[in-house]
């Protein structure tokens, strides 16, 4: 009884520990803060798997509807960057792990508002509150997430336009 019991303590810290850090890595490569930040909110690479980014850099000249074309050189190293901090290559953050781990294999979301995760995170969220002026979409992730930026996107630091403090 003692081995089954120290076996499922075990087990229980192993999981719980599969990921180190809360939320996702900060972006810290300025020319992506300068080039995407310039339209956008820079979105974190571990947002999204290497296969998404990809998907979303090989058509930048129909980027949302906008021609985001990017000099080779700046495209090059754009690219490299998201792929080097993608998802799943920064499963150590509690939100990369979970985003990872929510994508059917094969599956290639075009973007970060598509995943199954964020999807399942915004459920309970009223269509109203995330349609509305102030916010636009699940897109703008800093309309509601006051720690985005620092990729941090605790329910404790949301504020919703309109609506207030969310309490799950």
């Amino acid at each position: 009884m003692r081995s089954l019991i120290l076996f499922a303590a075990l087990s229980a810290t192993l999981l719980a520990g599969s990921y180190e850090k809360k939320g996702v890595a900060a972006v810290t490569d300025e020319l992506y803060k300068k080039e995407c930040g310039s339209c956008h909110f820079a979105y974190q690479p571990g947002l999204l798997p290497s296969r998404s980014w990809e998907k979303i850099m090989s058509n930048l000249q129909d980027h949302f509807d906008t021609d985001a074309t990017l000099a080779k050189e700046d495209f090059d190293s754009i690219s490299e960057y998201l792929n080097k901090n993608s998802a799943e290559k920064a499963m150590e953050y509690k939100r990369s792990n979970k985003i990872v781990k929510s994508i059917k294999r094969g599956d290639i979301p075009e973007s970060i508002s598509k995943t199954p995760y964020m999807i399942k995170k915004h459920r309970e969220i009223r269509e109203d509150l995330i349609t509305q002026d102030e916010v636009k979409g699940l897109f703008n992730c800093t309309a509601c997430h006051t720690t985005a930026e620092k990729g941090i996107y605790s329910e404790r630091d949301i504020l919703i336009p309109n609506y207030g403090k969310w309490e799950d």
